[in-house]
């Protein structure tokens, strides 16, 4: 389902940008670009979600859940320990980004020559949301 509505998306990108490959200017094919970019991420975001909504929801809670019924056990304890390392670990990552990626892009907008140093910082924040997971990785694991 996601490859089709990522391969329909891509699709009606390319239609939008083939009348203005020759006569719009490049901001605007840019601009255009970048639309249909988040077009195709919004409709797998959205597929994703739906799918892990269809897994959900067929998935048995009993069995689901059976580890974390006893009340106080530990089990219940290191889930909740793992998923709050990985969740703010991703929060932050995510608020990380966002800051480095708007200043990343003004940087390689006034000097373009910036811009492997300006991936770096990108990418330094994003190892955040990966030391979450080892986190929780390691959690879980003992």
């Amino acid at each position: 389902m996601a490859t089709t509505i990522a391969a329909l998306s891509l699709a009606v990108m390319v239609t939008a940008l083939v009348p203005l490959a020759r006569t719009a200017s490049p901001g605007v094919r840019i601009r255009a670009l970048v639309g249909g970019l988040l077009t195709v991420n919004g409709a797998l975001a959205l597929a994703g979600l739906g799918g892990g909504l269809l897994l959900w929801l067929g998935m048995p809670m009993p069995a689901f859940a059976a580890p974390l019924l006893q009340e106080g056990s530990p089990a219940q304890d290191v889930a909740v320990g793992a998923a709050l390392a990985t969740g703010l670990a991703a929060i932050g990552a995510g608020i990380a980004v966002g800051i480095a990626g708007a200043a990343a892009i003004g940087a390689i907008t006034e000097k373009p020559e910036t811009l492997g140093r300006t991936l770096i910082f990108v990418g330094l924040a994003e190892g955040i949301a990966i030391y979450g997971l080892i986190i929780s990785f390691m959690i879980l694991t003992r």
